[in-house]
């Protein structure tokens, strides 16, 4: 029997690690491809480069995993249907469950292994992905002359380029419009050839220009003059030095992101959700007492004087005052202001009822968040133990292995294992299901479709077969007919 469990581990570890990288290598180009405008024309080094995809690979583990291990399971056990070795076994006596055993205790290893993953490495990984990410943004792109096009891209300076030679190294008939004193297009430097160089450290710029002109419009002394004079300076050779801004890498402080859901592990989202309800509980005492209940009440209508009056509640001293004489012995000017001080003291609850409402509501979904991610750490590791039961009896069940429909079917399903978690996390979010049913909804979907599966699998039971869906649809509408006849004739 080890020999068996060592035979199944060895055909099953080999597909895995190899459909985890490709999952992986999807992922990462998917993820890419969202994000390539902001790292394309940077200059990144390689090291920058290597750093984001290796923080970027660690985010996409989790979602990679379990369809590796769906993909694995389908292929394995679709390639022993498929070589008739399964069918061998249970001819020996050896049951699917004691065949998908070792697979079984490697997926629970696994399991283990993603949750701690999760819970302890990706939160470190998020908080420098997202911190690189923010530089990344913040920096300038390289500064591409195209010809015939101003660029702007040099700080208080625009340039023009007529043509450059291939590898950019001479540029020609260069036109410079200076704005260092922010003037205008007052000052502008024409040559017939030049070179531009960026120093290592992308901190300065340095422009040679040849043989060329400046012309520079003067102000006059006399602002009633409707003339301008002008100087024209010619050279042989001028350099322009600047100092460029934002072209190096500026590293953010990682602590900014550290209260970020993605960012805490599950002891610090329990604080974390624990503090930050309470602080939510305080903010809705403060609004509710903040509520005008009242308008303001003449004292002479009150059966109490404003030293006894002074100790009680608002809802108290309504007790205390005889409406009837209130409405009627008081004079028509006091009655009216009652009325309009009510009308304004409501429209000001209205007012702070709704701001408040928003600003609870906004509040409650960013706490959700941080529930929803406590959560997700068990449903991604458990998702791991789904999939092996839910692809294993499949590949046992349909018989092929290879990559072709293996793939297909596992796309297909892990599409949709995505679409229900998804959904559930936003109807989560927005308070519409309990965080558990909404985060926990395409495992309890899965897992059951799971256990059908390996049942069916385990005692040959056919699932597939066209054929014999029609044949127990047939015998039903053969059942229906035949009491229709004995029907009718009980009639006739």
């Amino acid at each position: 029997m080890k020999r068996l469990h060592l035979y199944i581990l060895k055909s099953f570890i080999g597909p895995f690690f190899v459909t985890l990288l490709i999952s992986l290598f999807v992922l990462l180009m998917q993820f890419l491809w969202v994000y390539l405008d902001e790292l394309v024309g940077k200059g990144l080094d390689f090291n920058i480069i290597l750093e984001f995809i290796v923080y970027t690979m660690a985010m996409l583990m989790t979602n990679a995993l379990p369809l590796a291990m769906l993909l694995a399971s389908i292929m394995t056990f679709g390639d022993l249907g498929e070589n008739n070795e399964l069918l061998a076994m249970k001819a020996a006596g050896i049951s699917l469950y004691r065949i998908m055993k070792p697979v079984i205790v490697l997926s629970i290893l696994l399991s283990i292994g993603s949750f701690y993953f999760y819970n302890e490495v990706i939160p470190v990984s998020y908080k420098k992905l997202i911190a690189l990410m923010s530089s990344i943004r913040q920096l300038r792109p390289e500064i591409i002359v195209k010809e015939g096009v101003f660029s702007n891209e040099i700080d208080n300076y625009s340039i023009k380029v007529g043509r450059k030679t291939p590898n950019g190294d001479m540029l020609y008939d260069i036109m410079i419009y200076d704005h260092t004193e922010d003037k205008g297009n007052v000052t502008v430097t024409v040559a017939d050839s030049g070179t531009m160089k960026i120093t290592k450290d992308k901190k300065y710029m340095i422009l040679n220009l040849y043989s060329g002109q400046t012309h520079s419009e003067m102000q006059p002394n006399d602002r009633k003059k409707t003339t301008y004079p002008a100087r024209t300076d010619k050279f042989t050779k001028e350099s322009i030095f600047t100092v460029l801004q934002g072209m190096e890498l500026e590293r953010k402080d990682e602590s900014v992101f550290k209260n970020q859901n993605r960012a805490l592990n599950n002891t610090q989202i329990v604080y974390f959700v624990d503090s930050i309800g309470k602080q939510l509980e305080r903010r809705r005492i403060e609004q509710s007492l903040s509520l005008s209940y009242m308008a303001p009440i003449p004292t002479n209508l009150l059966k109490l004087s404003k030293k006894e009056s002074s100790g009680i509640k608002p809802l108290q001293l309504v007790q205390q005052i005889n409406i009837d004489s209130a409405t009627t012995k008081s004079s028509v000017l006091i009655r009216v202001g009652m009325i309009n001080s009510a009308m304004a003291n409501a429209r000001n609850n209205i007012r702070i009822i709704e701001q408040s409402g928003d600003m609870l509501t906004t509040s409650k979904r960013n706490l959700n968040r941080f529930d929803i991610e406590w959560h997700k750490k068990y449903t991604f590791a458990i998702a791991c133990l789904v999939f092996l039961f839910i692809g294993a009896p499949l590949g046992a069940i349909i018989r092929k292995g290879g990559l072709g429909m293996p793939l297909v079917i596992s796309v297909v399903l892990f599409i949709f294992y995505w679409i229900i978690s998804t959904t559930g996390e936003k109807f989560s979010r927005e308070s519409v299901t309990s965080i558990w049913q909404g985060v926990w909804f395409s495992t309890l979907i899965f897992l059951p479709a799971g256990i059908f599966l390996t049942y069916k699998a385990a005692n040959d039971s056919v699932v597939f077969n066209l054929n014999s869906y029609s044949e127990f649809f047939k015998k039903i509408f053969r059942f229906f007919k035949k009491k229709k006849k004995e029907s009718f004739d009980k009639v006739a």
